[in-house]
């Protein structure tokens, strides 16, 4: 991969920017309504890496976010990520989300459980805040207990998270069961549905 640089790029939710350097992909920031701001984000992050033109690695990383956010299917898993600063923990936790398909989710105690250790949630938690490579690592699969959907640290916090979601069509929080037992209750009126 060509090193160093970083681009932004306009997607449906707004601007996002991607860094790389010689061993691959080493940031991902999340949409922002200014591009201005995601360039400053990038700077401060990365200080000294300069805008450039793309490698043909960054273009298919590009791409496969860009259908993400549009609702299309796209596969990051052959994204190359350069992990060298990430803890070894955290690359763990990063290698599982990863195998976690668009429109599913795990717990974070379904990760730590993965990992070998189901009382680790909270330390997936704290990794899943620090991913440098949000939508690559895609941290906004990994729900609190019972389903409910947990902290997110992007900008826009929890609104991107559920947003996100959305776009794959994945559920969080409590599903309503087939028959609800509000509905099985003695004398409870249930009303036809559509087409009854």
């Amino acid at each position: 991969m060509t090193c160093c640089g970083y681009t932004v790029f306009a997607t449906p939710l707004g601007a996002c920017g991607l860094a790389w350097g010689a061993r691959g992909i080493v940031l991902v920031l999340l949409p922002e309504a200014r591009q201005g701001a995601v360039r400053a984000r990038l700077r401060r992050r990365l200080p000294g890496t300069r805008e450039a033109p793309p490698p043909p690695e960054v273009l298919r990383a590009r791409a496969g976010i860009l259908a993400l956010l549009r609702g299309e299917p796209a596969d990051l898993a052959d994204v190359v990520l350069d992990t060298s600063r990430v803890p070894p923990f955290d690359r763990r936790i990063y290698e599982v989300a990863r195998t976690i398909p668009a429109g599913e989710t795990l717990g974070y105690g379904e990760i730590a459980a993965r990992l070998g250790d189901p009382a680790w949630a909270r330390g997936v938690g704290r990794a899943l805040a620090r991913n440098p490579f949000p939508l690559v690592v895609p941290c906004h699969r990994v729900l609190a207990a019972g389903g409910r959907i947990g902290g997110f640290s992007a900008p826009g916090g929890i609104a991107v998270k559920r947003r996100l979601l959305a776009i794959e069509s994945a559920r969080a929080g409590r599903q309503p069961a087939l028959f609800d037992d509000a509905e099985l209750r003695p004398g409870a009126v249930v009303s036809p549905g559509p087409g009854s």
